[in-house]
């Protein structure tokens, strides 16, 4: 899930890891909640986006990829 995170992941060779470690949780808990965008709460897409993209909005980063009403 989260296509346009992955992508600026990837471009800005950010891990998962180093994610983990800006919200506080260890890697199996980011994994499962990169996987499953409903585990992800807002204020930790808050911290990410701030801290490893910041010229990028919320809903830019964390689109899901399917239909959103």
């Amino acid at each position: 899930m989260f296509p346009n995170l992955r992508a600026e992941m990837a471009r800005k060779r950010v891990t998962s890891h180093m994610l983990a470690d800006a919200i506080g949780v260890n890697p199996a808990t980011m994994s499962a909640k990169l996987n499953h965008p409903d585990r992800l709460k807002l204020m930790e897409c808050k911290i990410i986006q701030a801290k490893f993209f910041p010229h990028l909005t919320i809903d830019e980063l964390f689109a899901t990829g399917e239909h959103e009403e």
